[in-house]
Order: C-alpha cells, then structure tokens, then sequence
C-alpha cells in the first residue's frame, strides 16, 4: 500500500493524495492551492486520475475540493464520497471559485489583448463546477460506507466546519484489513454551533493537519470579548470595523456570537445599535445551507432555535443583496461592521471595502481566520505599510488586529488530544496541511510523546508501508452501539411533539409564497422518510 501527496505537502492548501493497494486505486480529496502566484501556479499541474476509481472528500473548503471542477473539465467521471451538508457547500463553494477563475482571467485578458499577449483561459468555468457535481454521493455521519468489497469508510464529524470529517477508511487485501484516518481539517473544542470534533478509537496508520502546530489558540471567549470591545470603540469614534470572513462558517459563528450580543444590548437597554452588513453572496446561500443542517448543530445552538431564535437573523443585520448594495456602503460614512468574504483578503468584494477604509485610521481590520503566506491578510497583518488595491496604492492608516480564538483549525493542544484520545496509537503518522515551522513542532512533539515515526512528506513524494490487522468487524459493531436507533426516535418524536403543540405557528396567512412552498415541500419530505422506515422496519 501507498499513499502520494500531490498537495498540502509542507504547506497548507491544495490537499490532494493518491491511495493505492494492489488492487485498488482512489483519492482524498482535490483541493486549489491558495496563496502567492507560485502556488497558484501549482492548480495547472496535471493530476493521473485515469486509474481513480472513486474521491473521497474530508469537507468542502475550497482548500479541498477546489480542483474537482478542474479534473471533470479533463475527464473525471468517477464517484465522489463526502457527508450531505459537504454536498450542499461544495456546490455553493464551487460555483462561486469558478466565478472567481472566471472574473480574474477576463480581467487580465484585457491586459493582455491590449499588449499583444495569448490569451489564457480559467482553470475551469462555471458549467464544469455545476456539472461536477452531479459526481458527489453524499452521506451520514458514523455510517458504514461500503465502497466495494475491499474498502470502507466511516465519516466522522470533525467539528470544523458544517459537514467536515475524519475519514475512517478500512482496506482489506490478502485477509489483512488496514485502517488508515484522514484527520481532514480538525475543530476546536469550543465552536459556538457545531459539535467537538468526533473521539477516533485508533488506526494503523494517520494522515494528519498541522495547521497550528506550533500555536496556542487564545480562548475563544477572550477573542469574542475582544471582538466586541474593538467593534464598540470603533463605532463610538464614527468608524467602521471590517471583518474579512470565509464565507462558509466562519461568518455564520460571528453572525451568531453578533446576534448573542445584539440579546444583550436589548436586555441591557442599549440606545444605540451598530449595523451589521453580511457583503457575501456566498455567505447568504451558505447561511441556508446551514438552516438546512440544523441536525448537525450542537445542543446549545439546537435549544437556541427551539426556543423560537433564527440564530442567523436579528434586527440590525443586513444581508447585501447585489453590487449596488455593496457599492453604496462605501459611498456613505456612518458607524458600522462589514463581514465580507474572502477571508484571507485575496479575492471577492472586501477587497473593495479595504480600499475605500484601509486608509482612515478611525476604521478598523479584524481577522478571523488563517492567513497563508503570501495572502493581502498575512502582508496586513505582517504591519506593511502600504497596499495595492485595484491599481491604486493605499496607504495603511486603520488598526489592524488578529483575534486567533475564532480559528475554526485546532491548536496545538486540540491536535496532542487527537491522538491521545485513540486507545490504539497509529504505527506511523504522515504530518501534512502546515507550514515547515508548525509541522515540525508537532512532528517532534509526537516523536516524544508516543515514540511514533511522524514524518513531513514532501510535495508529490510517495509513502509505502506495510498492511495492518484490524477488526472491522468489531468496529461496525462498536459503531452499531454508539448509534441508539431508539434513543434517536425519542428526540425526534419529542421535537415533533412540540412543533405540533404550536401548531399555531404554522399560519399560512403569515407566510410569503416562499416560506410556505419551502415548509410544505419539507412536510412532505418528512412523509416520505416516515414511509421510508416503515418499509425498511415492516411497521
């Protein structure tokens, strides 16, 4: 067995890897490079999937699955594995990348028509993203997946983002069955929505992030104070607090900790309330998305809109609907916050909003987020003093600040705890998705700890290594007990229970056409999954 690494290798985006038995060929997700030009350069490279025989996604950041429309466009036509909230972003997230491939290759044929140069074309279009797909299977959480009949896998909520996961992939060959994890991109134990990342029993052997290996989060509520002390001393000297955002996530967990705060004011008396703008097409498709995969939230977060709350909606919160929208925030100065996409500054419509406030120190910069080398957020943050946005030089006057508590990756502490947690300690761990600094620190810190080989492969290098001897028999089974069929209907019937109790809530006098279709149709869904289980139980 082997495994290559065509991306994330000793750098953190563009993760890809090949897996390869003797008898089976498939991929760990297809990620773009994100960065400076030289990486970018990198999402041309061709990847050999002829042999491929299907994917498997960890989550839908573009980080993983940003390459997918790229190989449909030269051919794949195989199945792609992933949960069902991966297939519902990966969609949304896609189209919007292949907007942006799109958007940039205009914008610099223009250039080139004029001085003479070939024309160049996107990495891919907006047909192949939407064709793409067509290609995904999406599935549930702890559900065994029988790929074929030599290899399965387990997806496992990673707490990272809506959907994300650790994969748990069993593959057996010559009466051997080896366990192999993809840690995928692992959360934090304390995101104000999702659930901790899922505890794994052990593996064979582990493909691992580093992203913060060598970083100490600051508690997250230290950064939601901090966040909402710089937004009240901005306002209050007539600025404006930008707030760079991946759309997917990220601005949904500031949306929410921003509607906690919005509570408070009005249980505090509050006279005056600062607006908040969401500038992000993307965010808003995201943000449904999400409304679609309430069952993945946390408990709290669940109790918050069984209460009744729209965690994702209060009184002073705008979404942009169009450009116009967006251009008028700049055309008029008033005390504000602006959550904008992309997170890392280096596409999307908060490059605007940079332009138009970078320059006027009453405003205000706030990450949220990682910021890869090379990006407008790492230079911001770095203290240059000057940027240029749209051929214009602009001078940095505005503060700049870095809130790491929000980080949807997990620190260093979050990563130890990933694999002191597994009873079974894997033989070998391959250390990816970090730069050379944070690799290394938790490649050593492994080594001590656990006396394991933890190695840093390098980009498009190959790991052999031998087929272990694992019972997946027992882990099925294990996975059977964890899964309480009965105690799951229990919940359902009570939530059922109470909707029917205020059934008054459901007056269709009060509902927009929208509202109505979209209620109805999920009745009906409702119907035919209860139909469903009937057939399946002979009840």
């Amino acid at each position: 067995m082997k495994i290559t690494f065509l991306g994330a290798a000793q750098e953190v985006t563009g993760s890809c890897y090949l897996v390869e038995t003797e008898k089976h060929k498939f991929m760990v997700d297809c990620g773009l490079f994100q960065g400076s030009k030289e990486l970018e350069q990198k999402n041309h490279d061709e990847i050999d999937f002829s042999k491929a025989e299907f994917m498997i996604l960890t989550h839908a950041h573009i980080d993983h699955t940003g390459r997918i429309p790229f190989l449909y466009k030269n051919g794949y036509r195989k199945p792609i594995y992933c949960t069902k909230a991966t297939k519902d972003l990966a969609e949304i997230m896609l189209m919007d990348s292949a907007k942006i491939q799109e958007s940039d290759v205009e914008w610099e044929n223009r250039k080139r028509q004029r001085s003479g140069k070939k024309l160049l074309s996107p990495l891919y279009t907006t047909i192949d993203a939407m064709s793409c797909i067509s290609l995904f299977q999406g599935r549930y959480y702890n559900e065994v997946v029988k790929i074929n009949e030599d290899i399965s896998v387990i997806f496992r909520d990673a707490g990272h983002m809506l959907g994300s996961s650790s994969l748990e992939i069993f593959i057996t060959e010559n009466g051997k069955t080896t366990k192999i994890i993809f840690s995928g991109d692992i959360g934090t134990s304390n995101n104000p929505i999702l659930n901790n990342p899922y505890v794994l029993s052990g593996c064979d052997y582990l493909v691992m992030e580093s992203t913060y290996g060598n970083r100490i989060h600051e508690p997250y509520k230290e950064s939601v104070h901090s966040l909402i002390e710089i937004i009240e001393k901005v306002s209050s000297r007539g600025g404006t607090v930008i707030i760079p955002s991946f759309a997917v996530g990220r601005t949904q967990e500031i949306i929410y900790e921003l509607n906690s705060y919005y509570d408070y004011q009005i249980k505090n008396h509050y006279e005056k309330k600062v607006p908040v703008y969401v500038d992000s097409p993307m965010a808003l498709e995201a943000t449904k998305a999400f409304m679609k995969n309430t069952d993945l939230f946390n408990q709290k977060a669940k109790d918050y809109i069984s209460s009744g709350d729209n965690v994702f909606e209060f009184e002073n919160l705008h979404y942009v609907k169009n450009v116009d929208e967006s251009k008028m925030l700049n055309s008029v100065k008033f005390p504000r916050v602006i959550i904008s996409s992309s997170g890392m500054a280096t596409a999307g419509r908060v490059r605007h909003h940079l332009k138009h406030n970078l320059w006027d120190e009453k405003n205000a910069v706030v990450f949220v987020g990682y910021q890869a080398q090379g990006s407008l957020g790492r230079i911001l943050l770095d203290g240059i003093d000057e940027v240029k946005l749209f051929g214009e030089t602009i001078k940095v006057n505005a503060e700049i600040y870095n809130l790491g508590g929000f980080s949807g990756h997990a620190d260093q502490n979050n990563l130890m705890d990933f694999v002191d947690n597994m009873k079974v300690k894997p033989k070998k761990i391959f250390i990816t998705h970090g730069e050379n600094e944070g690799a290394e620190t938790l490649s050593n810190l492994l080594k001590e700890k656990y006396n394991v080989e933890a190695v840093i492969p390098k980009i498009y290098s190959t790991e052999e290594f031998e087929a272990g001897n694992y019972n997946i028999e027992q882990e099925i089974s294990t996975n059977r007990e964890n899964n309480d069929l009965y105690a799951e209907l229990e919940k359902i019937k009570k939530k059922i229970d109470r909707l029917y109790e205020n059934k008054e809530l459901f007056d269709h006098n009060n509902m927009d056409s929208e509202e109505y279709n979209q209620l109805n149709n999920q009745i009906l869904d409702l119907k035919n999954k209860i139909m469903t289980i009937n057939m399946i139980t002979g009840e």
